[in-house]
């Protein structure tokens, strides 16, 4: 059966309340028995102070026991003074006299059910022993082991007072307290279990709203719109889950953008030799060109970059997937610079580039690394410098060794790169030149190409203006 979160929190609520209201009960029903049973004892105990004067008074009288032993009802005689005063009127004591007249007299049962004296009353828990501990009140069998107070006269102990402590309450008007809470204890619990019912549906539906929307944008993320954002209104952990979605979304959308643009990209790359292959083919087929040593050439120039294309969006996706295979061993890298710059050197002599090395002559120790993707590395940065530098520039090549990793410099000369472009140079097919001229450049993969070689090697590739007005590209490979 399905129960959505606002009725569970509703009921959790709910439940926690009447958990506590009922602890509650109990505890207050405990500790007001226990408490109020405290209070009465005590209120005997203060009472039995009263009846000890009275005896002691009553004893200075007559210097003998005898007056209780022959005639109990002196003693609840007694006991009327150690009463509470107003509690009985005259006529009433007079009236409760002569019940206990008539209970001497004729017995337990005299007078109606009125006159009987209940087993826990305070005068049935009174216990009396004279100076040698003999029982004055009540006759054998009673208890010897309680908390006497000795009763004095004129310096001499002449008996013992004590009193049976109440275990329970018995009292009609104690009683009748007790109820009296306990119904009120549970007309409160019952109130508090309404209020808090009341209180914990809005509530419940205000905590699980921030969810139930949550819930509505993701179905529509799901769904292909990654435009969707919520609102972030709270700062507690549902604030953050909606933040969280919101940038979640956000990424989303950026690698939607990015893929679009990405096959965009490449449609447009490999549209361009397939259009020229087809229309110099078509014009061979047709007759209006001949199939010449010149025009054979065109169209095998055509291939190599179609062909340099592919493989350039081959090597970015085994790079991107890390399945671009990696030959370590130790390296010289001074040695394997030269070997790239070697074949290069006549093209930057034909563009007018000037080549400028600086920190070969430092002891570099040996890299742990694969000297074939270094040597894609420096071509790719060469090669890109050759393409963009204007002629009667300079390309600066410098090497800085460090503790434990290797930096070096490739610093050309203008044009260069805005500093809003700098970070994307090393984005898959991204160019500064939006028409994508092939004349200007390749593909956009060389330095996407670059920075995954770079990671791989553990190392960093980071792009900033150069002093002379081009593109400074830093290289960071630990030795």
């Amino acid at each position: 059966m399905f129960v959505s979160i606002k009725h569970k929190l509703f009921l959790t609520l709910l439940a926690a309340t009447g958990l506590v209201c009922l602890g509650m009960i109990l505890i207050m029903q405990w500790s007001i028995d226990r408490g109020f049973l405290q209070y009465v004892n005590t209120m005997e105990e203060e009472r039995l102070e009263r009846l000890a004067i009275e005896l002691e008074e009553a004893y200075a009288d007559r210097l003998s026991w005898d007056f209780l032993r022959q005639d109990p009802v002196n003693l609840f005689r007694l006991l009327l003074r150690t009463l509470p005063e107003g509690r009985f009127s005259p006529e009433q004591l007079e009236r409760f006299e002569r019940r206990m007249q008539r209970h001497r007299e004729f017995g337990p049962g005299a007078g109606g059910k009125r006159a009987a004296i209940r087993p826990d009353s305070f005068e049935k828990r009174i216990v009396l022993l004279d100076q040698q501990r003999q029982p004055v009140y009540p006759l054998p069998p009673l208890r010897t082991d309680l908390p006497f107070r000795t009763l004095q006269h004129d310096g001499e102990t002449i008996g013992y007072l004590g009193i049976v402590p109440r275990k329970d309450l018995a009292d009609a008007n104690q009683l009748r307290f007790i109820r009296e809470q306990r119904l009120a204890m549970i007309l409160i619990a019952g109130l508090l279990l309404l209020v808090s019912a009341l209180l914990a549906l809005p509530l419940a539906s205000r905590m699980v709203r921030p969810i139930r929307i949550l819930a509505d944008a993701t179905r529509k993320l799901a769904a292909g719109d990654f435009a969707t954002r919520v609102t972030v209104e709270r700062t507690d952990e549902l604030g953050q889950l909606a933040q969280d979605f919101n940038s979640l979304a956000l990424a989303l959308e950026s690698n939607e953008l990015a893929r679009r643009q990405w096959v965009a990209d490449i449609s447009h790359e490999l549209r361009t030799p397939r259009a020229i292959l087809r229309g110099e083919i078509e014009a061979l087929q047709d007759g209006v060109r001949q199939p010449t040593p010149q025009a054979i050439a065109s169209l095998h120039g055509e291939v190599l970059r179609l062909n340099r294309l592919i493989e350039d969006l081959y090597q970015l996706a085994l790079s991107d997937v890390g399945a671009l295979t990696y030959r370590k061993c130790e390296v010289d890298l001074i040695n394997l610079l030269r070997q790239v710059l070697e074949p290069l050197h006549g093209e930057f002599a034909r563009k007018g580039i000037a080549l400028q090395l600086e920190g070969l002559e430092n002891k570099i120790p040996p890299l742990f690394a694969d000297p074939e993707r270094l040597q894609q590395l420096f071509s790719n940065l060469l090669e890109n410098s050759l393409k963009y530098t204007d002629s009667g520039g300079r390309l600066e090549i410098r090497l800085q060794p460090l503790e434990n990793a290797l930096v070096m410099h490739f610093m050309d000369s203008a044009p260069g790169v805005p500093e809003r472009d700098l970070e994307r140079l090393f984005e898959r097919l991204y160019r500064v030149d939006n028409s994508r001229n092939r004349d200007t450049g390749g593909a956009g993969l060389g330095l996407s190409i670059c920075r995954n070689i770079v990671t791989a090697h553990g190392g960093e590739i980071s792009a900033r203006p150069s002093p002379s007005g081009g593109v400074w590209i830093t290289l960071r490979l630990p030795t």
